[in-house]
Order: structure tokens, then sequence, then C-alpha cells
């Protein structure tokens, strides 16, 4: 697909991904966080951007879904329950698609999955780095629980953030 900016909720397909997606989720999130590459640390880098292996992995761990755009993958987001509540991992959107409306798609369809599954609290981390990820998760409803130290990721501080469901 030719490198222009992508229009969203028009044409949008949000789907549960299959192992067979691994690898095109594995690329996506690492388009997704490579410009950002320089502000993260080397070990938080590799762990942002999984390959496709660990990706496979994950979905033994909970549900993966992908944003598509006539068949190409634009945008991902993965959960799984942890301590009573369902954590949010791995959102990323095509450096192309973002802010169409993406993002803000695949948190309803996770919140509607958790909701669906008993679950009273979504949760995340996120850090400094990242300019558009606070701002829309506060937009839908979450807050920061607390500030990570760098000591508790790859030396990188940020927040956890939480919203009641």
């Amino acid at each position: 697909m030719p490198l222009q900016r992508w229009r969203a909720r028009v044409g949008v397909e949000i789907r549960l991904a299959t192992e067979d997606d691994s690898k095109a989720i594995s690329s996506l999130i690492f388009e997704a966080f490579s410009p950002f590459r320089s502000e993260y640390t080397d070990g938080a880098f590799e762990y942002t951007t999984p390959a496709a292996d660990a990706i496979r992995d994950r979905f033994a761990q909970g549900p993966i879904w992908l944003a598509e755009i006539d068949g190409v993958p634009v945008g991902t987001v993965s959960g799984m329950a942890e301590d009573g509540r369902f954590y949010i991992r791995s959102m990323a959107i095509d450096p192309r698609a973002q802010r169409g409306g993406i993002g803000q798609q695949l948190i309803e369809t996770l919140e509607s999955f958790a909701k669906e599954n008993g679950f009273s609290k979504l949760f995340l981390y996120t850090t400094y780095v990242l300019p558009g990820a606070r701002p829309l998760y506060e937009r839908n409803g979450f807050y920061v629980l607390r500030e990570t130290s760098p000591e508790e990721w790859f030396d990188m501080g940020g927040f956890e953030m939480e919203k009641d469901i």
C-alpha cells in the first residue's frame, strides 16, 4: 500500500488475530515504536517490539486484536487477565494511520471484551516518551494510578494507569 495517511473508522475492520498473524503483528509493533527508538533503552525497546515467536506465545495468555484497512494491518492491541484486572499491552498503530481513531476503536473493542468477561478494571503501563499515549488513555477514562520508577522497567520511568469499567 502506498505511503499515505489512512483514514480511520471508514473501512477499518477489527478482528481477533490468529497465530498466523504473528509476523504481521510483530512488524506492525516494530514500525509503530521505531520512531521513538532513540528514547528507549535497548532492553525496553527489545521487550516492547517482540519477535513473531514471542507474539505467537502470547496467544496462550489472552486475546490479540488486529485492525485492518483493505486487509492491511494498521493496528493491534492485546490483553490478558492479571491480578483480577484486564491488562492492556502492545497497543500499536501504523505511523501512517495514527491520529485517525484506530487506537480508540481498539480500546473500545478490548474494553467490551473485558466487560463481557466479568472484569471491572483495565490497566496498562506506558512511558514518558510516547506523546500520544497518556492523553489517549485519559480521554478514555484512565487515570494515573502511580508513576513507575526506572528500576521497575529497563531503566525507564513511566505510569501505571487504570480504569474502572
